[in-house]
């Protein structure tokens, strides 16, 4: 058989688990879209509503401590996987992610609990980001190392658009939701739907996935650690990659919150835009992001990775700046700029990951891409959407986009630096 059969055939053969990886992302990134899109909702519904805009930031500061936590769910299930396999992690995190949201769709709000509502729903965003702070990068490693080499673009591109599925899944859910039963409605029990939706989702996700094979065997080169501390060791000599790493993931994350939870939210809470035509384009952006992905990841295959991911990566600088011409309400310019920037976010959105990826060698690669990745998304993803909206609400726009240009501009640095010392280990 010729090497282009044998990797058609490992191609054909990675294409089932790829599903049953590729749906967990649907699904983590869905119920992270969900909380951030109806945190305008979420905030009056468990938190003093007397200042719909403080609220909305309660909500919004809830959502960000969800990912405080991912650094330790990356450590913790990050060890279990590069110790004992992917498989056994893979199904608990979305067990973990389904159940918390479960509960959100059922919980009582701050006129029947008082702030017991508040406490249960920071617990619950606890739990779901201890589960997904090894999701999305293990996800990726795990597709790359079922797929041929040569390919490692295409399946970054493939978990990417189930990732952006779930963005859009959110977005339309939220607003099929809110066009059929209107806005006062959705305020007031309309949106636990979406988040029932995600539930139902994660039961599918786990029956799917009971049956995934295991990456790590005997071979060389991807024999598993024997302890703990020869992971950390491991992590040790790879200093630099995972400090490449944080920024790496930071920068594309604070854009893309920025994008996909900062900007509805500024719309919403901030200039009183109609929830259902913003919701309609949002769902716009998670069309393209979609189709994006798709074209991103052929790209990445036939150019080097590393020259892809700076020339996108450099984009991404003027790109953020967009922001600023939405700086009043009015849905044409949010739809401009929501759009227009969504272009090269898709582009940043669908390498980060597996760019992270490259950087580790196997045996090492689901601690490292976890705790990097846990880092990176609490320290300047998680809090993006929270900053714009503040810095919005005190008259300071400017510092956002300047902000995360700097984060673009250090994470290219580091990336090639981290390169030159190391090397890299899939996609050149």
């Amino acid at each position: 058989m010729s090497t282009r059969q044998t990797d058609d055939v490992r191609t054909f053969a990675a294409r089932r688990p790829l599903v049953a990886l590729g749906l967990g992302g649907t699904l983590e990134w869905y119920d992270w879209q969900i909380f951030g899109l109806l945190s305008a909702f979420l905030g009056p519904e468990f938190f003093p509503n007397s200042d719909p805009v403080a609220a909305t930031l309660s909500a919004l500061a809830v959502f960000a401590v969800g990912f405080v936590f991912r650094p330790l769910g990356g450590v913790l299930l990050g060890l279990v996987a590069d110790r004992f396999g992917r498989r056994r992690v893979m199904l608990g995190s979305v067990a973990a992610m389904a159940a918390a949201t479960a509960v959100i769709a059922l919980l009582p709000g701050y006129r029947t609990l008082g702030v017991w509502a508040g406490v249960i729903l920071l617990v619950c965003r606890v739990v779901q980001g201890i589960s997904t702070g090894v999701e999305g990068p293990l996800a990726t490693a795990y597709a790359v190392e079922l797929t041929a080499k040569g390919r490692e673009g295409r399946a970054a591109g493939v978990m990417s658009v189930f990732v952006n599925t779930g963005i859009l899944a959110a977005s339309l859910i939220s607003f099929a939701t809110s066009a059929a039963i209107g806005g006062a409605a959705m305020q007031q029990w309309g949106w636990r739907i979406p988040m029932a939706a995600g539930a139902v989702l994660g039961v599918v996700i786990v029956y799917m996935r009971r049956n995934l094979p295991e990456s790590l065997n005997s071979s060389k080169e991807t024999v598993p650690v024997e302890s703990n501390r020869a992971v950390w060791r491991g992590i040790g000599k790879h200093w630099l990659a995972l400090l490449a790493m944080i920024f790496v993931v930071g920068a594309a994350q604070a854009y893309n919150y920025a994008w996909n939870v900062g900007l509805p939210s500024l719309a919403r809470s901030t200039y009183k835009e109609d929830s259902t035509s913003v919701f309609a384009i949002t769902s716009a952006l998670g069309v393209v992001l979609v189709i994006g992905s798709v074209l991103t990841g052929i790209l990445a295959d036939r150019k080097k990775l590393s020259r892809t991911f700076v020339v996108t990566r450099l984009l991404a600088v003027p790109a953020v700046f967009l922001m600023l011409l939405y700086a009043g309400p009015g849905l044409g310019g949010f739809s401009a700029v929501l759009l227009g920037g969504g272009l090269v976010l898709v582009l940043n959105m669908t390498l980060y990951n597996v760019v992270s990826t490259s950087l580790l060698p196997v045996p090492i690669r689901a601690t490292g891409v976890g705790l990097g990745y846990g880092i990176g998304v609490a320290l300047f993803g998680g809090t993006a959407s929270y900053l714009l909206v503040w810095l919005g609400r005190y008259g300071a726009p400017w510092m956002f986009p300047a902000y995360t240009a700097a984060l673009c501009l250090i994470s290219v640095a580091l990336y090639l630096a981290a390169q030159r010392r190391t090397g890299t280990y899939c996609g050149e």
